[in-house]
């Protein structure tokens, strides 16, 4: 994890000292609609979960790299998990993550502001993780690989976004986060469980 920080930072140096003065930071924070989607290894039969709302909060660095492109790595405190339901109620997996993104990010701008669009890799580090049963007691889940673990402790995957970011600094933001490994440990029978995520944001650069 603090290699993982230390990269990010060193990349947020190098790019802010080529840009000089023309890096931008902000925030955002918004709504996300996360699911979890499962698979078994050597089948072709995939489930979705339902969605779960939860949010999302964190700041963001915009550098220059030439003509319209910037690179925009980001930390955020964000929500992600599932939702199922059963006869007996639902059930909610509540997952949180402090989030890593680098984004390579295109813009076109207008007279009001300018269009983003964007993508990258993303590496999350997970906080908490949670099962809420309706009527009965929340059961925690314990991070780790082992026999004794119920998810792992990292997810990694791709983010792609779009958005838009007024003269005056405020920005509107989407973005979809594809989890791309398997977040259940490596006693898991074959199973498989990626995350998803869906997130509507604003924002306000500076």
């Amino acid at each position: 994890m603090k290699k993982l920080l230390f990269a990010i930072l060193a990349i947020g140096s190098v790019t802010t000292v080529s840009a000089q003065s023309k890096t931008t930071f902000g925030i955002s924070g918004g709504l996300n609609f996360a699911k979890i989607k499962a698979s078994i290894s050597g089948s072709s039969t995939s489930a979705s979960s339902g969605s779960l709302t939860s949010f999302s909060v964190g700041f963001f660095a915009d550098a220059p790299l030439g003509g319209n492109f910037s690179i925009q790595p980001g930390l955020y405190y964000t929500g992600k998990g599932g939702k199922t339901d059963f006869e007996a109620g639902p059930r909610k997996a509540k997952l949180t993550y402090l989030h890593l993104p680098l984004n390579v990010v295109y813009s076109v701008p207008i007279s009001t502001g300018k269009f983003f669009f964007g993508a990258g890799p993303y590496a999350a580090y997970g906080l908490s993780a949670k099962i809420e049963i309706e009527g009965q007691a929340t059961e925690k889940f314990k991070f780790g690989n082992d026999d004794n673990s119920d998810i792992k402790r990292t997810d990694f995957g791709a983010t792609g976004l779009i958005g838009f970011n007024f003269t005056n600094g405020l920005l509107l933001k989407a973005n979809y986060d594809l989890g791309l490994t398997n977040i259940l440990p490596n006693n898991n029978g074959g199973h498989n469980m990626k995350n998803r995520v869906l997130g509507v944001s604003v924002g306000f650069a500076f």
